[in-house]
């Protein structure tokens, strides 16, 4: 073997080997931002194996439950505390089960009356839905299902970006961009998708809505997601889209809770959406003073202070009944 060869082979070993461990290092950076984000219950076996096998969005006791509440899905990061804080206030309610699904599906589990998971099948009724107050409003309107209501957060819109904000994304306008890859809420299915919508309207009339949402969903630098709460941060992190439109607790949530390395972009007012949450107690809720309690509950400074903690807004004084 000539002299000079040695070396060489050593240095492409090197770098085979240092390459392999940074792809591998990747990897495992990238598996720690895998859901669920939320402390798991306490006590029994745990094997939650993400992402093949993590049920991130069904909430404590699915067998028996005293209380049953669907919440919109972006509210995934209060549940916790806010089922701790509602034990403590009513200790007689230790069995609850919650989803954080979007709103639609929910709806849609609610008018077929099972949801189906992989290979679980669930058939609880919700005691308390909770979703946008327009949906809630037209939901009302086509089947009557709600005996009471009430407005209990807001939530504006914002961009995340990764940390450092790499491709420099100051507005809305620069997700019109080709070389910024956008994860976007389907809008067949998840509701902030059409206020998104709107907002682009405000920042960049119909010429930004078609760019966004017809030119660049056909190229595939548009990414529709399925549940925007867990992709759209996630495809951030992750690096596989450079920008996500989201409810403004989203970001709020993975860099000063979960200290994720991402970046909050705003949207001024003049082109921001502001969504309002409205939360329905059930005419044949199967937990009929559970019901009371949880939706009393939801008004008193106790649950007010989770929703502050996460990011939320009050609602607007006057707004509630």
């Amino acid at each position: 073997m000539p002299p000079f060869i040695l070396p060489r082979l050593l240095l492409v070993i090197l770098l085979v080997v240092s390459s392999a461990s940074t792809s591998l290092l990747a990897a495992e950076k990238a598996d720690d931002y895998l859901p669920p984000w939320n402390p798991p219950p306490p006590g029994g076996v745990s094997f939650a194996v993400p992402p093949v096998n993590a049920i991130a969005d069904l909430h404590g006791d699915i067998i028996d439950p005293q209380l049953v509440v669907f919440f919109a899905g972006n509210q995934f990061m209060v549940v916790h505390d806010l089922m701790v804080a509602f034990k403590q206030a009513h200790p007689q309610y230790q069995r609850v089960f919650v989803e954080t699904l979007p709103p639609g599906i929910e709806a849609k589990q609610i008018e077929t009356g099972s949801l189906v998971m992989g290979n679980l099948r669930i058939t609880l009724k919700p005691d308390v839905y909770t979703a946008g107050k327009g949906a809630i409003a037209e939901l009302q309107q086509q089947h009557g299902w709600f005996a009471e209501t009430y407005d209990y957060a807001r939530n504006p819109l914002a961009i995340m970006v990764a940390k450092g904000n790499p491709k420099h994304i100051k507005s809305l306008a620069d997700l019109g961009r080709p070389d910024v890859r956008v994860a976007m809420p389907n809008p067949k299915w998840e509701g902030i998708g059409k206020q998104i919508i709107a907002s682009y309207r405000k920042a960049g009339g119909e010429a930004l809505e078609r760019a966004i949402m017809e030119t660049k969903v056909a190229d595939g630098s548009t990414y529709l997601t399925y549940m925007h709460h867990r992709q759209s941060p996630l495809r951030v992190l992750q690096g596989q889209s450079d920008a996500a439109p989201v409810w403004s607790t989203e970001p709020y949530f993975q860099q000063q809770i979960l200290r994720h390395p991402v970046e909050t972009v705003p949207i001024p007012p003049e082109q921001n959406t502001i969504a309002t949450y409205t939360a329905a107690r059930l005419k044949d809720a199967p937990h009929e003073q559970a019901a009371w309690d949880f939706f009393a509950f939801m008004k008193s400074p106790a649950a007010q202070a989770v929703y502050k903690k996460y990011g939320f807004q009050p609602p607007r004084s006057g707004e509630s009944p």
